[in-house]
C-alpha cells in the first residue's frame, strides 16, 4: 500500500518511523512475526502493529521511540542512494510551480535514486502517471526498488534509453529535466509536452545555466524564471530562538519555463519580443 495510506493506527504493511533518543530515527516496514534490532534494543514488530500512530514504545532494554507515520521528507531525505539526491526544499517549489496534481501525466529523465520520482508519484495520486527514462540500468534498478519499497511503483513507468532519440509521450503535463547536460535535449523535451506545459531543469552551475536559456529560447519556450532555493532552520527553543549553526543553501539552480506555440499573426509581436527578452 502506499505509504501514506490514511489509518489511526500502525498496520501490517505499512512504512513506520521509530524516533529515539537524539532524534535518531529508523524508517521500516511493518511485517507480523518480524523484529528491528538496534543498538537501543529490540522491538518486536507485532507490538507496534496496531499501536496508534504517535504512541511511545519501547525496546527489550527499556529504551524508548516514538512510533509515526514518514512524511515524504523523512522518505526522501533517508532513501537508500548512488547518486546526489533532490532535497525536499527544491522538490516542494518544483511540484508547485509546475503545477503537478492528480490525474496528471508528468515525466523526468535521470531517475537517479528516485527521490524527485517518489515524490512525483506520491502528487499524480493513483490517477496519475510518472513516466521515468534513465540511460543507467543500475541506477534506474535502485530508483524502481525504492518505489516498490514506498508502494508507489505502479503509477511509474520506467524506460531504459538515450533520451537523444527522443521520447515515446506526446501530451505530458509537465516534464522534469535532471541530466548533466540538459540544454541538449531541449528539442525532445518540447516535443513530449503539451502545449503550454512546464519543464524544469535542476544544474548545479552557472555554465549550465546560460546554455540551457539560450536552448529555451531557440525552442520556443517561455516565460522563463531561474532560482534557488536556501533553507535555513531556526533552534525551536522559546527563550534562545536563533539560527541552527548550518542551513541547506545551493543545492542547484531551477530553470522554469512553458512551451508557447508562437505565430506570425503581427499583432502579438510585442509580447513575443517580450517574452523573448525576458526581465531587463
Amino acid at each position: 500500500m502506499p505509504f501514506n495510506a490514511y489509518s489511526s493506527t500502525a498496520r501490517d504493511g505499512d512504512l513506520a518511523q521509530l524516533v529515539g533518543l537524539r532524534h535518531k530515527h529508523f524508517i521500516l516496514t511493518l511485517e507480523t512475526g518480524a523484529k528491528f534490532e538496534t543498538h537501543r534494543g529490540i522491538l518486536q514488530h507485532n507490538d507496534l502493529i496496531g499501536k496508534e500512530w504517535g504512541t511511545q514504545v519501547f525496546s527489550h532494554l527499556g529504551s524508548p521511540f516514538f512510533l509515526l507515520q514518514p512524511s515524504l521528507a523523512d522518505l526522501l531525505i533517508n532513501l537508500p542512494r548512488t547518486t546526489q539526491i533532490m532535497y525536499p526544499k527544491d522538490i516542494g517549489y518544483i511540484l508547485v510551480t509546475m503545477g503537478v496534481g492528480p490525474g496528471q501525466t508528468v515525466m523526468e529523465a535521470g531517475s537517479g535514486s528516485g527521490s524527485m520520482t517518489t515524490a512525483l508519484a506520491h502528487t499524480v495520486g493513483n490517477e496519475g502517471r510518472v513516466v521515468s527514462y534513465e540511460i543507467k540500468p543500475d541506477t534506474q534498478n535502485l530508483a524502481r526498488k525504492n518505489l516498490n519499497r514506498f508502494g508507489l511503483a505502479s503509477r511509474v513507468n520506467f524506460k531504459l534509453r538515450d533520451i537523444a532519440e527522443g521520447f515515446d509521450e506526446t501530451d505530458a503535463d509537465s516534464f522534469f529535466l535532471d541530466v548533466p547536460n540538459p540544454y541538449d535535449y531541449i528539442r525532445q523535451v518540447r516535443a513530449a509536452l503539451k502545449p503550454g506545459g512546464f519543464l524544469c531543469c535542476l544544474m548545479p552551475t552557472f555554465n549550465q545555466v546560460e546554455k540551457v536559456l539560450q536552448a529555451l529560447r531557440q525552442n520556443n519556450f517561455a516565460f522563463i524564471e531561474v532560482c534557488e532555493i536556501l533553507l535555513r532552520y531556526f533552534k525551536p527553543e522559546p527563550s534562545r530562538l536563533r539560527p541552527t549553526d548550518r542551513m541547506v543553501a545551493h543545492t542547484g539552480f531551477l530553470a522554469f519555463a512553458r512551451k508557447i506555440e508562437p505565430n506570425e499573426d503581427p499583432r502579438g509581436k510585442e509580447l513575443i519580443k517580450e517574452i523573448s527578452e525576458g526581465d531587463s
